[in-house]
């Protein structure tokens, strides 16, 4: 019935590789990041959303180079390793699954804590169960889903930067420079922002899934990431203008006291359901790209092989999503994951660390290494500029990986 190596079915175009990437991005971080970015970098918040879109710039373009030319499942996983060497590869996907997997936790319990704070746990499982089943369905189904999702986000921020910007800029807006945390806190502020927008990585471990992926993943990344960003920094400059940067830091939900501010209390309620509708859009989206990660690492057995079973009717790697479905649902049910932004934006770094350090093998001319080069020191200096415990939470669950794969091997060669 099943196979271990059966292939998935190629039915994305390069709008829905475009829209699954929006969905990944364009979702409870704009919600939730602009505040703990702005309590960071203060008066910098937008020199740290900038310095977070070079980096991200940087790691988008060495992903599409390596996608042209490995259109499989699992991203990085597969570049590191064709282009550095196992282990390299198998460290960039374990920082993925485990990071990612945390990310997963934290979007469904935002989920929870917008619909029902009081059961915010009970309902974070549901969502991981019900999101699980639509990705068990099949790929287009997951792409139409996320299609409706994105539109319903880019209405609700449109919403909140016309109310924001018609509003006039408060005098807290307009005088108000909070206190600037320096380059630290810039570059604090850039690796929180950028776990907010790393989701163009769910793009290139969907490489055997898409038509034509030499030509679609190319265009479809820098696409997704440039639209992103456009969102991201017009939400940013609106929300400023009314709150300025020491309140926005003090927020526990920006936009939400940013319509309050600009005096149409009555958007926060749409606000509300926009922030639950964009979670349940990274979620989707990170299941997705979870799953297939441990597709691929299970095809080369650095993961249980049954995981590397294929549906026989809708050509999805079944197992992988029931069991990270599993796992995150354990996860919501249990921890609390506030810290896992921090952790999560580690492991995602480290993960594009080695997408730059392989794009870097592929051409000897100065001019093809310059982007690469920048995108690994600006992952690995953006990584460690992250709050102490998020750093050595990360550098350890790395370290356990490595020693896992040290392990394996020696067991292998008794």
């Amino acid at each position: 019935m099943t196979g271990s190596g059966a292939e998935l079915r190629r039915t994305l175009g390069t709008g829905d590789a475009v829209v699954i990437g929006l969905g990944s991005m364009i979702g409870a971080g704009i919600f939730a990041a602009l505040g703990p970015a702005a309590r960071a970098a203060g008066s910098g918040l937008l020199l740290g959303l900038a310095v977070a879109a070079v980096v991200a710039y940087c790691n988008a373009t060495s992903s599409a180079r390596l996608a042209a030319l490995y259109p499989a499942s699992g991203g990085t996983y597969v570049y590191g390793r064709e282009r550095l060497g196992p282990f390299w590869g198998y460290l960039a996907g374990w920082s993925f699954v485990v990071g990612k997997t945390a990310s997963c936790a934290a979007m469904a319990l935002t989920v929870g804590a917008y619909v029902w704070p009081g059961q915010a746990h009970a309902v974070a499982v549901t969502a991981v169960v019900a999101l699980t089943a639509v990705n068990y369905g099949g790929i287009q189904k997951s792409a139409w889903l996320t299609r409706a999702i994105v539109a319903v986000v880019l209405a609700v921020l449109a919403s909140v930067v016309v109310v924001c910007l018609g509003s006039g800029a408060s005098d807290a807006g307009q005088l108000d420079t909070g206190v600037s945390g320096g380059v630290s806190g810039v570059l604090q502020a850039a690796g929180l922002l950028f776990f907010a927008f790393a989701g163009y990585a769910r793009i290139a471990t969907l490489g055997e899934e898409v038509r034509d992926p030499s030509r679609t993943i190319p265009r479809a990344i820098p696409l997704a990431l440039g639209i992103t960003l456009v969102v991201y920094a017009v939400v940013a400059v609106a929300v400023l203008s009314v709150l300025g940067a020491a309140a926005l830091g003090r927020a526990d939900a920006p936009l939400v006291e940013a319509v309050r501010a600009a005096g149409v209390p009555d958007l926060v309620p749409v606000v509300r359901v926009g922030a639950v509708v964009a979670a349940l859009g990274s979620l989707l989206a990170l299941i997705l790209g979870v799953s297939r990660t441990t597709l691929a690492m299970a095809r080369d057995r650095h993961l249980p092989g049954a995981l590397s079973a294929v549906h026989p009717r809708f050509q999805v790697p079944y197992r992988a999503e029931l069991a990270v479905g599993a796992v995150v649902a354990i996860l919501a049910a249990t921890v609390d994951v506030r810290g896992a932004i921090g952790f999560s934006s580690f492991g995602v770094l480290a993960y594009y660390a080695v997408a730059n350090a392989s794009a870097w093998t592929l051409g000897s001319a100065p001019a093809a290494r310059v982007v690469p080069v920048v995108g690994l020191l600006g992952c690995v200096v953006v990584a460690f500029a992250l709050p102490g415990i998020s750093v050595i939470a990360g550098a350890g669950v790395l370290a356990v990986g490595a020693g896992a794969y040290g392990m394996r091997k020696w067991w292998a060669g008794r």
